[in-house]
Parts: C-alpha cells; sequence; structure tokens
C-alpha cells in the first residue's frame, strides 16, 4: 500500500538564541510559521522487513543518515510493527535552505505510515520521538503558527492567524546550521573578550547584552503581541489591551503585527557577513514592499510578508530583475495544513 503525502515547509517569525548548553545545543526561542511550498512524501509499506529511502536529488542521503529513516524506525519499534517500508522523496524545498525541509519529510514519513499501517501512536509519545530525532520536527506535529523554546523542539500552538502572502527567495547556496551556531559563539565571545577589557585611554568598555537579557526580550514582545490580539483571534481569552507595534494601529494583519514588535533572526549577524549577497536578497525584499523579510532559520532562503497577493507579485518582480529564484506562496493556518497533507 501507498500513501502520499505533502510535506510542507516552515519559515522562522524571528529566531533568539541563547546560551550554549550542556548537552551541545543551544537554548532558542522563535516562531515558526508553516507555509505552502512543500515536497512530495510517499511511502510504500510491504511484508518483510526493513526500511529504503529513494530521493530524486542526489544530494539528499539515501541510507541511514537520512532524518526519515530514524524516524521511520522509531515509529515502527513504537507501534510494534515489523514491515518492509519504502520512502520516496520528491524534492521541490531546498537543501541546507533553512526551510525545515528534511525535518517536515520525516513527520511527512511518520504521517504516511500511521495511515498505511492503520495505527497510530499516541500524540505524547509522537512528540516525544519527533523531539529525539531531531529539534525542528515537533513543529510539523502541530502546524500554523508554533512557539519553539528549548533547542526549539519544545512546541506551543499559537492562535490561529489568517494567511498571510509571502515571497521566498531561493538564493542557491547552501548554509551549513552547525557552522552557522559555531559562529555565533566565536562571535559572542569576542563580544565578550572586548567588553572584558578596558582601554589605557580609559574608554568605556563596550556593553554586551547577555543571553538572558535578549531572550527575555524576545518573550516580552511576543507576549506582548499575544495580549493585544482581539479575543476572536486568539483562543487564549488575551483582554484587548496590547500596545500596539512600534505605536502603530492594529495592522492589517495579525501575523504583520508581530513581525513589527522588531523580533529579529539572531542568525543573520553571522550568515549575511559571510554570504553578502544574502543580505542583498532581503533588502530587494524590503525595497519591493515587503513589510517583514528575513533569514529563515539558518539559511539560505529568505522570505518577504507582503499585505496582499498583489503586492507579494509586484515585490517578486524585484527579484525576477535581479535573477534571484523564488516563490510566492502563502502561510498556513492549522487547519489548512492539516487539511492539505492529504490533498495529493
Amino acid at each position: 500500500m501507498t500513501v502520499t503525502v505533502r510535506s510542507f515547509a516552515k519559515i522562522n517569525l524571528g529566531l533568539c538564541i541563547g546560551a550554549l548548553r550542556a548537552d551541545g545545543f543551544h537554548e532558542l526561542h522563535t516562531v515558526y510559521q508553516t507555509i505552502g511550498l512543500h515536497d512530495i512524501v510517499r511511502v510504500t509499506i510491504g511484508r518483510g522487513s526493513g526500511i529504503e529511502i529513494r530521493c530524486n536529488d542526489p544530494s539528499v542521503p539515501q541510507n541511514e543518515s537520512n532524518t526519515c529513516y530514524h524516524m521511520a524506525e522509531r515509529a515502527l519499534g513504537a507501534l510494534k510493527v515489523k514491515a518492509q517500508v519504502l520512502i520516496e522523496i520528491e524534492k521541490q524545498l531546498p537543501v541546507q535552505g533553512g526551510l525545515g525541509g528534511a525535518s517536515g519529510n520525516a513527520v511527512a514519513a511518520l504521517i504516511a505510515l500511521e495511515r498505511g499501517l492503520k495505527k497510530q501512536i499516541p500524540g505524547s509519545e509522537k512528540l516525544r520521538i519527533a523531539s529525539e530525532t531531531g529539534s525542528d520536527l515537533p513543529l510539523f506535529l502541530v502546524g500554523g503558527t508554533v512557539l519553539g523554546v528549548g533547542r526549539g523542539e519544545q512546541v506551543y500552538p499559537l492562535p490561529n492567524l489568517p494567511p498571510t502572502a509571502c515571497v521566498v527567495a531561493l538564493p542557491p547556496i547552501g548554509v551549513s546550521t552547525p557552522k552557522a551556531f559555531a559562529d555565533w559563539d566565536l562571535m559572542v565571545s569576542g563580544q565578550r573578550d572586548a567588553a572584558g577589557s578596558g582601554s589605557a585611554s580609559g574608554a568605556p568598555k563596550l556593553t554586551v547584552r547577555s543571553h538572558s537579557d535578549r531572550m527575555l526580550m524576545f518573550s516580552r514582545r511576543v507576549s506582548a503581541w499575544l495580549s493585544g490580539l482581539p479575543e476572536g483571534e486568539s483562543k487564549l481569552g488575551r483582554p484587548k489591551s496590547g500596545v500596539p507595534a512600534r505605536g502603530r494601529g492594529r495592522a492589517e494583519s495579525p501575523l504583520l503585527d508581530l513581525v513589527r514588535t522588531g523580533i529579529e533572526n539572531d542568525f543573520e549577524q553571522v550568515v549575511f557577513p559571510q554570504y553578502p549577497e544574502l543580505r542583498e536578497v532581503k533588502c530587494l525584499l524590503e525595497r519591493g514592499g515587503a513589510v517583514y523579510a528575513s533569514l529563515s532559520g539558518s539559511g539560505a532562503a529568505i522570505y518577504g510578508l507582503f499585505a496582499s497577493r498583489t503586492a507579494a507579485e509586484k515585490g517578486a518582480a524585484k527579484l525576477e530583475k535581479s535573477g534571484v529564484p523564488f516563490q510566492i506562496t502563502t502561510t498556513l493556518t492549522r487547519q489548512q495544513y492539516w487539511s492539505k497533507i492529504f490533498d495529493c
């Protein structure tokens, strides 16, 4: 039996990098948002045993190192099922693009495996398996707008927000996430050294905001935004007393109001110096009318949010003129995410 599912992408609405933890991961605060761009994952289940991976993109590992393999292996163990599993991945999302392609593929494989076997793993168990497989995986078991904390694997659904037009620029660059984290650590270490050394002339020392201060600021911005959502948009029963972002009135979209709070992606501080062409792509989106533009994850994908589809098409024209590959899409609510997964 073969089950075909869509494996949707995500973008990061702000990403705050915290301190390096004892387990080797960094503390993170981010808001994930699923979008309409996707891969296709097909899972065929037969008699026997073993897991096989196939992919149309030769850069994707087709052995035990593939995240889909680990997810299928864990899922079969949790279901106490023996089966021969073939996972075919039709890649449309870029590899090392910051859109969560590999993580989304793994969760899509799990969802297809459950349907094909007509068995389900309890929700809490699925989240545990996903978090053990990778930091970005649990968000794809929620969909829509999702708060991510811990190393990103602790996920909390945020209120559903109206779909927002989105242009995703896809420069042909692969950015290594481990290297981006290593560069971040070097940058922070250098800032601390500069802050701790005074000059002979008595010049003031550089002030470096601590990890905890930055994480707290990110949390406060998201909390203030949540508290300002009308009750019709928020299922959390928040009062309508939040202060609009940067003194503006309520935005035409609550999602655009969130990004106007000033949340940023910390990875830009280390990725843009390494790849200045990515900074220029962000500037193109901003000049093209994006209300907000940002690197997604560690990149190299850069997205822009627009007030309308028409505005997004005009903004995309800037990228087209500069020869930057792109796709126009929209953000997905939680209901859209789940209703479209099997709509292949």
